[in-house]
């Protein structure tokens, strides 16, 4: 084999090996982690959702939307606002009565007695005293997941999350991760004897 064949190999497998690396740093980066704010389980397991809203003035919860085997979620259930924000919550007039009660947190929540009527709001401006996270419920149907959440300000504890959050990207399952190394790993290995056999060919001897 000519010393021009062989630069060419060489060429063709560095080629090919980054490509394998660029394979693998993608299986990675598809999984990117993004912050939300820890809302302490008390929304793990429970339908509506969360949404970023924060740079919006105005924001608006529906009460009774579908969900937790029912009419019986908010949407969003979990949302993160910025200090000033006004959040309505409207129901939807599905679902039965519903209400806003707190949980736990510095807002004080209180929309009063459960109501069925569709169109109904209640309104409540977040301020800076508000900050951190309040949780709040539907009374008649807190035991089937009717729970939601607001997180105020940039002070507020986080939980890393994959998928890419805000840029709407598919997160990437670990065993998906796993399977991609693994296949880079395997063409640089094949690539790797592919190389050695056009550069010396069958023709070599071992040793003794």
């Amino acid at each position: 084999m000519t010393d021009g064949n062989v630069d060419m190999s060489r060429r063709a497998f560095l080629g090919a090996a980054a490509g394998g690396a660029a394979v693998a740093a993608t299986s990675g980066t598809a999984a990117a982690q993004t912050e939300e704010p820890d809302f302490g389980g008390w929304l793990d397991g429970i339908d509506g959702g969360y949404e970023d809203l924060r740079g919006q003035s105005e924001v608006t919860i529906e009460v009774g939307a579908e969900g937790n085997g029912g009419a019986l979620a908010f949407s969003p259930a979990g949302i993160w606002v910025d200090p000033g924000t006004k959040v309505t919550w409207e129901w939807t007039g599905e679902g039965g009565g519903h209400n806003v009660k707190m949980e736990e947190g510095s807002a004080g929540l209180d929309s009063g007695a459960p109501v069925a009527e569709a169109g109904t709001t209640y309104e409540y401006t977040f301020e800076e005293g508000d900050a951190g996270i309040s949780k709040y419920f539907c009374e008649p149907h807190k035991a089937l997941g009717m729970k939601g959440a607001v997180a105020v300000g940039g002070d507020v504890a986080t939980v890393e999350v994959g998928g890419g959050g805000g840029a709407n990207l598919p997160s990437v399952p670990d065993s998906a991760k796993a399977l991609g190394v693994a296949t880079s790993f395997a063409m640089v290995a094949t690539l790797g004897l592919a190389y050695f056999f056009m550069k010396y060919g069958g023709d070599y001897e071992i040793d003794e």
